[in-house]
């Protein structure tokens, strides 16, 4: 399965439309490896395509053959999610780059050579602007973004709970593939002007599932 992630206002809204569906929902028990055919377990790796930004599935040995390619046509998705307890954002910052949804990631994109701010939204993945004074401002208030991988890592940013008054801002150093995950939840499950219940149901379980990884990878990390 080839998940096209192009953003909104690119061409092929409709394929891109049809992917994003089959992303937000379970992935079958039956799937297979883009690369040698070989059936895959629900819980995969996957491959990213950095020109394109599309998603493939993909087995573990046909995964480990791209970790270390410089020039591949494919990069390998890591699977690891940190939670940024201690990260620094300021509302001046976040105001300033003017999104219409409390959640964003970016991405250091190769083929464009440049930082990428991204908000998911029902057409899909939306660019914002970001200028470099911005991203060199939270590198410098955030040194662990100087290690983000380019094109498969992503930071991603939560800031709902913060706005309504629940809770606080959440950011991660999260695999691509889960930016893009909530993506397709997003524009799977959006209705009307507000979302409704059950799009917000589905972020909630999104980013409780998404810490969950993120305090069995640190977990490790601390083993």
């Amino acid at each position: 399965m080839v998940i096209d992630m192009a953003p909104a206002g690119l061409d092929r809204p409709d394929i891109a439309f049809r992917t994003l569906q089959q992303f937000a929902r379970r992935e079958p028990q039956l799937a297979r490896c883009e690369i040698c055919s070989r059936e895959l377990s629900s819980e995969h790796e996957h491959l990213i395509e950095p020109r394109s930004r599309k998603l493939a599935c993909a087995c573990d040995p046909c995964a480990i053959l791209f970790v270390a390619q410089n020039g591949a046509k494919y990069k390998r998705v890591p699977r690891r999610v940190l939670f940024l307890r201690d990260f620094q954002l300021t509302d001046a910052q976040w105001e300033a780059m003017s999104l219409p949804i409390e959640m964003v990631f970016f991405l250091k994109s190769t083929p464009e050579n440049r930082v990428m701010a991204l908000y998911p939204s029902p057409a899909g993945p939306t660019e914002s602007q970001l200028s470099l004074e911005t991203w060199t401002d939270l590198e410098s208030m955030n040194p662990v973004l100087l290690g983000m991988k380019p094109d498969v890592t992503a930071l991603l940013v939560n800031r709902v709970d913060f706005v309504r008054g629940g809770g606080a801002a959440e950011y991660y150093l999260a695999p691509i593939d889960e930016c893009y995950k909530l993506v397709g939840l997003i524009r799977t499950c959006w209705r009307g002007f507000s979302g409704g219940t059950e799009v917000w149901r589905e972020i909630n379980e999104f980013f409780g599932a998404l810490k969950r990884k993120a305090a069995l990878a640190n977990g490790a990390q601390d083993a």
